[in-house]
C-alpha cells in the first residue's frame, strides 16, 4: 500500500478518475476524448474545481504513450495530479468521483499485490539486470564480463585442450561472480522477493551458485533467451505465485487466531483495531457495489469510526462521511498494515472483512 501514501499526505477534496484509454482503433483519440468529457461533466456536477479538471485533462492528453487495450487511474487535488497510474487493461467500470478521499479500491483490485523483483538475462560474458521495487520504481544495471580468457570452450584434442577448458571455466565463473554481485546489490535495493534468471544454462547456474543464500532461495530459472516479452511473462508468473502464497499465509494466520479465540471480523471490530494500530493485515472481500460508509477525521488516517459521535467525542469537530472502502484503504496505508483481497468462499468473514492482528487484547504492540 506504500505507493498510495502520497495521496494521504495532503488534503482533498479529491477527483478520482478511471478511464478506458484503449488506442486500438483509428478514431481512438476521439473516443478517449468523449469518455473524458463525460467524466469531466460528472466531476463538475459534483463540485470539482476548474484547476483540478485542467490538470486531469493535461494528464490524459499526455497518456498517448499507452498502446493497445489500456486503462488509466488518476487522482488529483488542488489543481495537481498526484498519481496517474497506467492499468494493464481498461477498468471494469469507468468512474469519476469527487470527495474528501481518493477512491483507490478499484486501482488496488486491478493492480494486485506489489511484489518487488529482479530480472537478469545472463550470458557467459555479460548480463542485463533490471529491478522493480514497490511503487513501480525501475532500476537497471548492465554487466560486461572479462575478456582476459577465452569465453568459449575449445573442441576436444590438442596439447592445450585442458588448459583452455579450465581457463574458460574460470572466466565464466568470474563473470558470473560479477553478475551475482550486481543482482544481489539490486535485489537488496528493491527488496526483491523474486529473482528471475534467464539465459544460457551454465551462466545462470554459475550466477545462482554465487548469490548469497538469502537471494539464492528466491531464484526462478527461465530456460533460454526469452527476450523482453518472455522475461516479463516469467516475472509475472513468479510474482503471481508469491502473491498467492502471501494471501494463503494471511488466511492461515487469520484462521489460527480465530481458532485461538481472538479473531477480528466485521466492519465495526476491524475499524476499532485499525484505530489502535493493532492490525497487521486486513482481509477484505471487495464489493464494488457496496454502499457502506464510515466517518473520518481529515488529519489522521487512524481517525476512522462507524459512528460520527465517536469522533466528535474524541475532539473532531468536523467528521466526514465517506465510502467505507476509501476510509479503510487510508487507514490501512496510514497504519502500515497490509491488505489482502479474498473471495467470499475463501475464508469466513462477517460482512466480508476481517483482520490478522499484530497483538491480542491485553498485550502491547511490543509483544
Amino acid at each position: 500500500m506504500s505507493y498510495l501514501r502520497p495521496l494521504y499526505q495532503r488534503q482533498g477534496p479529491w477527483a478520482s478518475v478511471y478511464l478506458d484509454v484503449t488506442r486500438a482503433e483509428e478514431n481512438a483519440g476521439h473516443q478517449i476524448d468523449l469518455r473524458w468529457r463525460a467524466a469531466r461533466a460528472a466531476l463538475e456536477e459534483q463540485g470539482a474545481d476548474a484547476a483540478t479538471l485542467e490538470a486531469l485533462s493535461a494528464a490524459i492528453a499526455d497518456s498517448g504513450g499507452l498502446s493497445g487495450r489500456a486503462g488509466l487511474a488518476l487522482f488529483a487535488a488542488g489543481g495537481e495530479v498526484v498519481l496517474a497510474e497506467p492499468l494493464p487493461s481498461p477498468p471494469p467500470a469507468e468512474i469519476a468521483e469527487f470527495g474528501p478521499l481518493p477512491h483507490v479500491m478499484p486501482l488496488i483490485a486491478q493492480r494486485g499485490e506489489e511484489v518487488p523483483y529482479v530480472i537478469a538475462e545472463v550470458h557467459r560474458d555479460r548480463a542485463d539486470v533490471t529491478g522493480l521495487g514497490v511503487g513501480g520504481v525501475e532500476r537497471k544495471r548492465s554487466v560486461q564480463g572479462s575478456e582476459t580468457f577465452p569465453i568459449r570452450k575449445v573442441q576436444a584434442g590438442g596439447w592445450s585442450h585442458r588448459r583452455y577448458q579450465q581457463a574458460a571455466e574460470e572466466t565464466w565463473k568470474r563473470n558470473a561472480g560479477d553478475v551475482a554481485a550486481a543482482v544481489a546489490e539490486l535485489a537488496s535495493t528493491v527488496g526483491a522477493e523474486v529473482i528471475v534468471l534467464a539465459g544460457e544454462e551454465h551462466a545462470t547456474s554459475y550466477t545462482s551458485s554465487q548469490l548469497p543464500e538469502r537471494w539464492r532461495n528466491r531464484v526462478v530459472f527461465v530456460e533460454g533467451n526469452k527476450g523482453e516479452e518472455g522475461l516479463d511473462e516469467a516475472a509475472t508468473i513468479a510474482v503471481a505465485e508469491v502473491a498467492d502464497r502471501h494471501a494463503r499465509e494471511a488466511i492461515d494466520r487469520y484462521q489460527t487466531q480465530r481458532g485461538d479465540g481472538y479473531e477480528s471480523t466485521g466492519l465495526a471490530d476491524v475499524v476499532t483495531r485499525l484505530q489502535r494500530g493493532q492490525v497487521e493485515t486486513v482481509l477484505l472481500v471487495n464489493d464494488a457495489s457496496s454502499t457502506d460508509t464510515l466517518w473520518i477525521g481529515l488529519d489522521d488516517p487512524a481517525l476512522v469510526a462507524v459512528d460520527q459521535f465517536e469522533l466528535r467525542d474524541s475532539g473532531i469537530n468536523d467528521p466526514r462521511q465517506v465510502r467505507a472502502d476509501a476510509a479503510l484503504a487510508r487507514a490501512i496505508a496510514g497504519t502500515d498494515a497490509d491488505l489482502v483481497l479474498v473471495q467470499a468462499d475463501e475464508v469466513p468473514l462477517t460482512h466480508g472483512i476481517g483482520a490478522v492482528l499484530r497483538y491480542r487484547d491485553g498485550q502491547t504492540a511490543a509483544v
